[in-house]
């Protein structure tokens, strides 16, 4: 099982998709058909999110097939060398991939072999739930639960900064809420420019530290170039 999960597609000031773009190149060498799930935006936007992703994809050999256009998308997953969730809103695309019956079809073929990439949205959906998502849930999910290829739950889009005068939580806040619920599962907090190659047992975090949290232990930073167990058991 080989999957690359992203904070985020872009940083400020840069194109779409520029600074993974390497690992993405890397990653996707020799396949040639990727499946893209386009959920994670509102229907009337999902034709457009495809036509941005695809010159990305393009630029780097693939055919992309969006299964929002598919007569049978879990099909159509048997047919392709690779998926790619898009980021947005965690809600709109849990709700998607439980209705269609993909959330179960992704995971069952990603765990047969075929890669799997997922950026913000697209990495919540890779972990046990949701539940650790930025989102505002504008829509409702049958189940909160998600594709929990990995044992952890990342927090995209992660930073430690809050807002002066703003009287809102800050992440670390709402993350240890989270663990205050959820005693037995980890929070990885990915930071924007980050991402986990995450292949069969071994986790390579790419980029930028990451801060790794649990219930009733101190917050464990992990920089950028380690290697690691998926349990998380040597961090």
């Amino acid at each position: 099982m080989e999957l690359l999960l992203l904070s985020n597609s872009t940083l400020p000031g840069q194109p779409f998709f520029e600074w993974p773009r390497p690992y993405l190149s890397s990653f996707l060498a020799g396949k040639k058909k990727l499946a893209f799930v386009p959920f994670a935006a509102v229907e009337e936007q999902q034709d457009a999110y495809v036509e941005k992703v695809r010159p990305v994809f393009e630029a780097l050999g693939m055919e992309i097939i969006s299964l929002h256009n598919a007569k049978d998308p879990a099909q159509t997953l048997t047919q392709v060398d690779a998926v790619a969730v898009g980021g947005g809103n965690s809600f709109l695309l849990a709700r998607a991939l439980h209705r269609t019956g993909l959330m179960r079809a992704i995971a069952d073929r990603v765990k047969q072999g075929l890669p799997y990439i997922g950026w913000s949205a697209g990495a919540n959906v890779a972990c046990p739930t949701i539940m650790t998502t930025n989102d505002m849930p504008i829509v409702e999910p049958p189940s909160l639960r998600a594709m929990h290829l990995i044992p952890f739950q990342i927090n995209p889009h992660f930073t430690e900064d809050t807002i002066p005068g703003h009287g809102g939580e800050s992440r670390e806040q709402r993350i240890a809420e989270f663990l205050a619920a959820n005693r037995e599962m980890p929070v990885v907090g990915l930071r924007e420019g980050a991402l986990l190659h995450v292949a069969n047992n071994r986790i390579l975090l790419v980029g930028k530290a990451m801060k790794v949290f649990r219930s009733g232990r101190e917050a464990t930073v992990v920089e950028a170039g380690r290697e690691f167990r998926r349990d998380l058991s040597d961090l």
